[in-house]
């Protein structure tokens, strides 16, 4: 089943829209049909400056985020073009409350449902997919798993495309390694939320499911009595 999902990163700066962080740059990359199709990024002036620690991790500063457009502006763009999309992030707890603050500050209609549904989280399912990883975060769990490298890491269009790498293995992986043919984001949603112990069941549970469904004719039918000889 053909699905298009919206993969996202900020890059902020601060940890938190709680403690005053605003967002700096924004990148999303559209993926269907197990490759990227469409990519949007764009760094945004919300009036704050840039953190000389943070400079020095993405190279983004104070003068590049006066000279970018208006956050309110960068952010409805963002929001047209991922329209109905769910959502994806590496560390979604993250992102997440980024994309609903900074839509709200743009006055992005609730109609357009965005910000409001789940993330799924290529963290929390890097973690029962491939617990053998030395590490869950994202440089590193690419590496282990030998995916493309972003040319520019700590970007925000750079590693929006590692996680859309990482989420479309994950996804090949879930179809050829435990035959579960439909691994849409309403299930990677059911996958991060089960408990380690359990997985084991609910994948085989999910592939059964999935590729053996209960016939509704046969499941509706009474059971007829055996008759004696």
């Amino acid at each position: 089943m053909s699905e298009r999902i919206a993969i996202l990163d900020f890059e902020t700066t601060g940890m938190s829209p709680a403690h005053g962080a605003r967002a700096a740059e924004v990148g999303i990359v559209m993926v269907e049909d197990g490759r990227i199709v469409d990519r949007y990024q764009s760094l945004m002036n919300a009036g704050q400056r840039m953190p000389s620690f943070i400079t020095q991790l993405t190279g983004i500063t104070t003068a590049m985020l006066q000279a970018a457009a208006p956050a309110e502006e960068v952010m409805r763009e963002a929001a047209a073009f991922v329209g109905s999309a769910p959502l994806v992030a590496h560390n979604a707890s993250f992102d997440s409350k980024f994309w609903r603050d900074e839509l709200e500050r743009a006055g992005c209609p609730a109609s357009q449902d965005l910000g409001t549904g789940l993330f799924a989280c290529t963290v929390l399912l890097s973690r029962r997919l491939y617990p053998e990883a030395p590490s869950h975060s994202l440089g590193k769990i690419v590496r282990h798993l030998q995916l493309p490298p972003a040319d520019k890491a700590h970007r925000a269009l750079a590693d929006a495309e590692m996680t859309a790498h990482l989420l479309l293995r994950m996804q090949a992986d879930l179809r050829n390694r435990w035959h579960i043919p439909d691994p849409s984001h309403a299930l990677l949603n059911e996958l991060q939320a089960c408990q380690r112990k359990h997985l084991g069941r609910w994948l085989s549970n999910t592939s059964a499911r999935q590729t053996q469904p209960q016939l509704p004719e046969l499941a509706s039918m009474t059971p007829v009595k055996a008759t004696p000889y």
